[in-house]
């Protein structure tokens, strides 16, 4: 059978998608390859979601094209938000690309293979209506018995509830490439949790574009606060963490079950983009300011020692200095935990791509690292406040190069984007351990292991 190597860009929810890729290509017999050069099938899985995205998706796609050029027969496949959203000019301007697929079909790969024997001819399928996959906004709900190969740590993984988004953020095209909201069963998603905490799983990471909106649009009508109390009943798992909440969607019931339910994490990653009452009218976020402040004071209140992780766009259309300076003194003001900071992207399709006062690109990255020192002041600030503390840490991996350094997260860490600590002393992978913190770095902590976790309560 052919030998496949698949390339994740973006996003975990794209990640998930990979990952129901592979366990298709598996099932259909491919053998799944972590060596692009030995491949005979070359498959990038796509981001479009802002410029920087699909700068790096475009260059992936090039050097997978070089590759396939060194081995006659070999075929490349295009899949994801990339294909999805430029299909037609994909096929126009990379010739090299055999196969297209969409966020709606990626499933159909192993028959698009099947239909484009060695060397390859374009193969365009659509089982629903013939049309050309990556036309209009499309999306896949994955089922619990979907086949899906887990990649990257063994005892970390994501699951993802829901697809697609029924905001008008004027500054995002998710909702033209994945389609509207769409929830799945509360019983499906256990039943894939459970089969996912039997294979090792400890930590699971919920995952949607807009997590806060699962189960509203379900017969009968669900909730993520249900569903995490479900979830929370499985034995195997230690850690259950909220990623994507949308602000809107924030209800005292949800906080209540993050406040109570032993095995979510007490963290909560929540965009909300910008704190000037103009700027977020125009990005039709539909919350001041001040809604915002009350917001977070509500989830401070009914989840003690709650970690708070947001992102910001600057140098949005109409973001004055005034503006600016007045997101600069709600980040100060909210001390938040952990803080993203993304330049505008101007995209094409969106209702922020024609609107006056584009700031220019110089001044955003201005604005961005302007932002990042006055976090970086308040997560260094927050990190020497643990020096002495003994937390719980999942170890993750060793260090590389260092033989006797480990690598691990707190509670209040997510995988992959906010930091990690750096352990001393005898750990395992997957294990929880406790440490205690002896140096603060502005985004990771170096601690030594003084003992074994017991992954109940998980408090910053």
């Amino acid at each position: 059978m052919e030998t496949v190597h698949l390339l994740t860009l973006g996003c975990p929810k794209n990640l998930v998608d990979s990952e129901l890729m592979l366990g298709a290509l598996a099932n259909a017999g491919y053998e799944i390859t972590t060596d692009p050069a030995s491949a005979q099938v070359l498959i990038v899985n796509t981001c479009a979601f802002i410029e920087a995205a699909k700068k790096e998706s475009i260059e992936a796609i090039l050097e997978a094209a070089e590759l396939k050029t060194k081995r006659p027969g070999r075929r490349l496949v295009v899949a994801g938000c990339l294909a999805q959203r430029y299909g037609a000019e994909l096929e126009s301007e990379l010739p090299e690309v055999d196969i297209l697929v969409g966020t709606g079909n990626f499933l159909d790969l192993p028959e698009l293979l099947r239909r484009t024997e060695p060397p390859g001819l374009k193969s365009w399928y659509s089982p629903e209506d013939g049309a050309v996959p990556y036309l209009g906004g499309a999306h896949l709900l994955p089922r619990s018995d979907t086949p899906r190969i887990v990649t990257g740590n063994f005892f970390s993984s994501y699951l993802k509830v829901s697809e697609g988004c029924n905001h008008k953020c004027a500054f995002c095209i998710i909702p033209r490439i994945r389609g509207p909201h769409e929830s799945r069963p509360p019983a499906d998603l256990v039943r894939e949790s459970r089969r996912l905490a039997e294979g090792g799983v400890r930590e699971l990471n919920l995952i949607a574009q807009d997590l806060t909106a699962y189960g509203r649009d379900l017969a009968p009508r669900s909730s993520l606060a249900e569903l995490l109390a479900s979830l929370n009943q499985i034995e195997a798992l230690s850690w259950i963490r909220l990623l994507y909440c949308y602000p809107n969607f924030v209800t005292d019931t949800l906080l209540d079950a993050v406040a109570e339910l032993p095995k979510v994490v007490k963290y909560i990653d929540m965009p909300l983009q910008h704190a000037d009452d103009t700027v977020l009218r125009t990005m039709r976020r539909e919350r001041s300011g001040d809604a915002l402040r009350r917001l977070l004071d509500r989830i401070r209140k009914r989840v003690p020692q709650v970690a708070l992780r947001t992102s910001f766009i600057v140098g949005f259309p109409g973001e004055t200095e005034q503006a600016f300076f007045r997101l600069l003194d709600f980040v100060r003001e909210q001390e938040f935990d952990r803080v993203g900071v993304f330049t505008y992207s101007h995209e094409e399709g969106t209702s922020a791509y024609g609107l006056p006062g584009q700031v220019p690109e110089r001044e955003k990255r201005r604005r961005r690292a302007r932002l990042m020192e006055v976090q970086a002041e308040i997560s260094l600030r927050h990190n020497r406040a643990l020096v002495g503390q003994v937390v719980q840490v999942l170890v993750e991996s060793q260090m590389p190069g260092r033989a006797t350094r480990m690598r691990g997260r707190t509670p209040w860490q997510a995988p992959e984007i906010d930091g990690m600590v750096v352990l001393r002393g005898a750990a395992e992978p997957g294990e929880f351990v406790d440490a205690q913190v002896k140096q603060a770095l502005t985004y990771d902590l170096v601690a030594d292991v003084v003992g074994a976790g017991q992954p109940q309560r998980c408090e910053q």
